[in-house]
């Protein structure tokens, strides 16, 4: 069974009127978990699309690039993504029930949280609207501020990309704390680390883009370090 029959399973229950907390509810465990995670970004991004106004391709196209979806399921995607962006729910309804789900696996949420940053600058700007919304839905989350600024800093485009901020570091950090740190994120970016946290392959695209700016963060700061 395919994660997008699971995904248009859950959709057509919502759409009978099951409440989004029974259908969370099933969507807890493996497999099915990686059903929930996939409704969770759709949902979520198909809100936050709606945030600034407007809903573009580009936004569309860049939730493909998050989720690979399957020759012949594509008019299943596009119901899914359809179907949230209507609802007449809020997103922080979404976001209570998918933190619910996922309270236990803390990286997950996170990972979620990157997908909907890559979601929200894929029309290459960012609004006030997308980052009050990406703020709430941290605070649901209970995502520390501090890796909230880390996301930001790697994603917003007019935000000088410092390699410290984007490591999590202190800019007077030794550099044995610097090089621990990111062996630590390299160690966890690893795409068998990311399935491990129960993330759908589908997802995995996103732990190739942060590994290649972390990589060069460190760079970066191995370059800044060596030179003085």
């Amino acid at each position: 069974m395919s994660i997008w029959f699971r995904i248009s399973e859950a959709i057509a229950a919502l759409a009978s009127g099951e409440s989004l907390a029974e259908v969370f509810r099933r969507l807890r465990t493996p497999p099915e978990q990686s059903a929930g995670f996939a409704i969770a970004v759709i949902a979520l991004g198909a809100k936050m699309a709606k945030a600034d106004g407007n809903v573009t391709r580009n936004e569309v196209r860049a939730f493909r690039e998050i989720f690979h979806i399957p020759k012949g399921q594509e008019g299943n995607a596009a119901q899914v993504f359809n179907m949230a962006r209507q609802d007449v729910a809020g997103f922080d309804l979404y976001a209570k029930k998918i933190f619910k789900m996922l309270k236990s696996k803390p990286s997950v949420l996170y990972d979620l949280l990157e997908g909907l940053f890559h979601i929200a600058l894929a029309d290459g700007s960012y609004q006030t609207e997308e980052d009050e919304f990406l703020q709430a839905v941290a605070e649901i989350f209970k995502i520390h501020d501090r890796d909230f600024s880390i996301l930001r800093a790697r994603f917003v485009p007019d935000q000088m990309p410092d390699p410290y901020t984007i490591l999590g570091v202190k800019a007077d950090a030794t550099m044995p704390e610097i090089y621990k740190i990111w062996k630590k994120q390299v160690f966890e970016t690893h795409p068998d680390r990311m399935q491990a946290r129960g993330i759908p392959i589908e997802a995995i695209k996103l732990a190739e883009k942060r590994l290649l700016q972390i990589n060069d963060a460190w760079d970066q700061i191995s370059r800044e370090q060596t030179n003085t």
